[in-house]
């Protein structure tokens, strides 16, 4: 929905929404709820843990994606509640970006899937523009992000990220 805005505030997330005039806090059993319709989940876009701190990780093959050679990472759950149990991750060899990443539940059933589709040169910096997030228990072809703009070191005021922005 148009005007919708979404702020995080540590390990918080809340939204407004413009039809009702109201900010609400997303929490507990509705942070596995979809995003607008999207294939993410809430818990998909709070996502912004050092992966090393709750993953294992390791090597356990090498592959070509896009026609760049890629390391082929296996991760797996150092234990506690996290949203997938393991992860496959196939990371550009030269460019150090993720172009692919298969996520799992706990069984080893397969529950999403992110794909890069375009990667651009941006300001000296390997930026994927084109990505497509796929959660593979939903029928559809996936969401489909792209970047048309971004902006490195923007100097934003604080205010910005406050609850009461949110309504402006």
């Amino acid at each position: 929905e148009k005007g919708t805005k979404m702020l995080k505030l540590g390990d918080q997330l809340w939204i407004y929404l413009p039809s009702t005039d109201r900010t609400i806090k997303i929490s507990g059993h509705m942070m596995r709820q979809s995003v607008m319709g999207s294939d993410l989940s809430y818990e998909d876009m709070m996502e912004d843990q050092d992966l090393q701190k709750i993953y294992d990780a390791q090597v356990v093959a090498e592959e070509v994606i896009l026609e760049r050679s890629c390391w082929v990472l296996e991760l797996i759950s150092k234990g506690g509640d996290i949203a997938y149990h393991s992860r496959k991750i196939w990371v550009d060899k030269e460019r150090f970006v993720s172009l692919r990443e298969d996520r799992f539940a706990r069984s080893g059933k397969l529950l999403k899937t992110f794909e890069v589709k375009e990667i651009s040169l941006i300001q000296n910096r390997w930026i994927p523009t084109r990505m497509v997030f796929k959660d593979v228990l939903k029928s559809g072809k996936g969401t489909e992000f792209i970047l048309e703009s971004i902006e490195f070191n923007a100097d934003i005021p604080e205010h910005v990220f406050t609850k009461a922005s949110l309504r402006k």
